[in-house]
């Protein structure tokens, strides 16, 4: 027989004390003590007592009484409340680096981003320069009295549980271990694929309270992230969770083969979605730049110009990577079964008349239609959202773990 462990006080108010902070992070307004024993489940002796160490920590804040009806008694609203604890989110993309803060409360308390070519650069370089960019952060959170609770690092290729980047091909990075690096040992950094990073920032409520203009998909919502840049990831939500995976791999839609007889892709095969959607691709296939200058900012800048006049060569480019995002999306969607597709990344410069256009043509192609509906969205968190999601993932550390960062 199967020996359990016995779960003691502090477990059970820690536990407690996540539950109460997922309800008031999801909730649309601010929730009373009764409002949150009947949403949790709990009495409302305990409920009094989990507020009491929350307001005392500061992690959140009392509103101004309620009065819900003329005889009724006035209830008073609880909060979230920013400034008191912070995660920092840290990410080398192809086209820079950065670091984020972000707090409970969803403001962010700093933020730097460097603008550069990272294609063949040195990892020890890079995190070095990371490591020099966020020290300055953590102490000006320091001296507002903010705590950093957790960092998230996103980074465009497969990470693995153990913190190896296996490869990130459009880096030219290859088997590098992360945990070598003193950012991320300092920080006790999670590091995950930027397509799941940015997915996290799209979620209502994972770990900052929930902001009006996220209201594409619910807290508890499943649907596709379809990540765009020099070459395509994805990620897979299900139920308000990223979905990993065995070994990391799952949602890596760029990797989809849309044509077997079809370009050859970094990855060593034919035909994948990346080679027609990609940003190297396009600009590839529009005959603007070739091999590296392919993926400077400058060439795809100059694409999207061409597009925006109406160039027909372009215009023609596009088409045939739309043909094939909308091969790829209904495969993906048909073997996950949702019925949302985030489309981020360069493809959102193309605006939600694209997600119109995509809609109406992956109808027929998913399996239940008409009574199953696809929609196909730009997300919210459209600016550096793998920034966004990496620093909620270190916030999620406290949401989980309460007791451990309280005082």
């Amino acid at each position: 027989m199967t020996n359990l462990r016995r779960i003691n006080q502090e477990d059970l108010r820690n536990h407690n004390l996540s539950v109460t902070l997922d309800a008031l992070l999801r909730a649309p307004k601010p929730m009373s003590r009764a409002d949150l024993a009947k949403e949790t489940g709990l009495t409302k002796a305990t409920m009094s007592l989990l507020s009491s160490m929350l307001l005392e920590s500061k992690v959140i804040s009392e509103g101004d009484p309620v009065v819900s009806t003329a005889y009724g008694r006035p209830s008073t609203p609880l909060e979230i409340r920013g400034g008191s604890v912070a995660g920092i989110g840290l990410q080398i993309n192809t086209d820079g680096y950065g670091c984020l803060a972000l707090d409970l409360n969803g403001d962010t308390l700093g933020q730097e981003w460097v603008s550069e070519d990272m294609t063949g650069t040195d990892p020890y370089e890079i995190f070095a320069k990371l490591d020099a960019m966020t020290f300055p952060l953590e102490n000006r959170l320091k001296r507002r009295g903010c705590k950093v609770v957790g960092a998230g690092l996103a980074l465009p290729g497969i990470v693995t549980e153990d913190m190896w980047l296996l490869v990130a091909r459009n880096l030219g990075w290859e088997n590098v271990n992360l945990t070598r690096f003193n950012v991320v040992r300092r920080l006790d950094v999670v590091a995950g694929n930027e397509a799941k990073m940015a997915a996290i920032a799209q979620i209502p409520g994972y770990a900052t309270k929930r902001a009006d203009f996220l209201n594409v998909v619910d807290r508890m919502d499943s649907f596709i992230y379809l990540s765009t840049d020099i070459g395509i990831g994805g990620a897979v939500v299900r139920d308000g969770a990223v979905v990993s995976g065995s070994h990391g791999f799952a949602g890596e839609i760029g990797h989809m083969s849309v044509s077997i007889d079809g370009p050859l892709c970094r990855c060593g095969r034919h035909g994948c979605l990346e080679a027609f959607a990609g940003r190297r691709a396009l600009v590839e296939a529009a005959e603007i730049a070739e091999d590296e200058e392919a993926t400077s900012t400058k060439a795809i800048e100059e694409f999207l110009k061409r597009w925006r006049q109406g160039d027909p060569v372009v215009a023609k480019v596009v088409d045939e990577a739309t043909d094939a995002l909308v091969s790829a999306i209904a495969s993906a969607v048909n073997m996950v079964d949702v019925d949302t597709v985030l489309l981020g990344g360069l493809w959102t410069h193309f605006g939600d008349e694209l997600g119109n256009v995509l809609e109406g043509r992956l109808r027929s192609e998913i399996l239940g239609y008409p009574n199953v509906k696809i929609r196909v969205f730009v997300p919210p968190v459209a600016e550096h959202p793998s920034l966004y999601g990496a620093a909620e993932m270190g916030l999620r550390r406290f949401i989980e773990n309460p007791l451990q960062y309280m005082e």
